[in-house]
């Protein structure tokens, strides 16, 4: 089992003495308290929109070494258990960037593409034109985690994730961020590394 360092254990005893979340399907909690206890904000338990087969795809992603791609360096840096593919600062995606006229978030998840290639796990915190990428190279991905943040096309680009069918985490506001799909990602790695099946109950 992983070890839990004591001031994490007291937050999250903090937060399940403000709120109870029991009644969330398990994968579902243990990715609601972890975005919460990194980001001390409660408007997520409604805000997420969290689909429990999709995250139990995203769970036995892990377990078979499925490669996993960030949007942006905040979000990879914020994964040290696992390793993370991240073209942001790839000059091959600058270069992309200009003679495709893309943004560099887009022209960096089509380099990952290529890359990692179907069933992986995405990671969407920071750009929403990366976000758009993802829907429209018909990436076959395990998982999407996709919460950009931002006023300028982050809940549009959420919307239009949850309306391609793609097995998703997201949510609906405009708020987000590396820090969020960080917590998502590794809410599902503690699990993913603990149990030999997905829980009965999140711990």
């Amino acid at each position: 089992m992983t070890e839990v360092h004591p001031i994490e254990a007291e937050s999250y005893r903090i937060l399940r003495s403000r709120i109870d979340l029991t009644a969330l399907p398990p994968l579902t909690r243990a990715v609601t308290e972890r975005i919460i206890h990194a980001t001390a904000d409660f408007d997520y338990v409604t805000d997420l929109i969290c689909d429990e087969t999709a995250l139990a795809a995203g769970v036995e992603a892990l377990r078979r070494g499925a490669p996993v791609i960030a949007d942006v360096g905040m979000v990879a840096s914020g994964i040290t258990g696992y390793p993370v593919i991240c073209k942001i600062g790839d000059s091959l995606a600058a270069r992309l960037a200009r003679t495709a006229n893309l943004t560099l978030s887009a022209a960096a998840v089509r380099l990952a593409h290529g890359e990692a290639g179907p069933r992986a796990i995405w990671l969407v915190g920071c750009a929403p034109t990366a976000l758009a990428e993802i829907i429209s190279r018909q990436v076959e991905p395990a998982l999407v985690i996709g919460v950009p943040v931002g006023f300028v096309g982050a809940a549009a680009a959420k919307d239009e994730l949850r309306v391609s069918g793609l097995p998703s985490l997201s949510n609906v506001s405009e708020k987000g961020g590396s820090a969020v799909a960080v917590a998502a990602f590794n809410a599902l790695l503690r699990i993913a590394k603990d149990r030999p099946r997905v829980p009965a109950e999140a711990s």
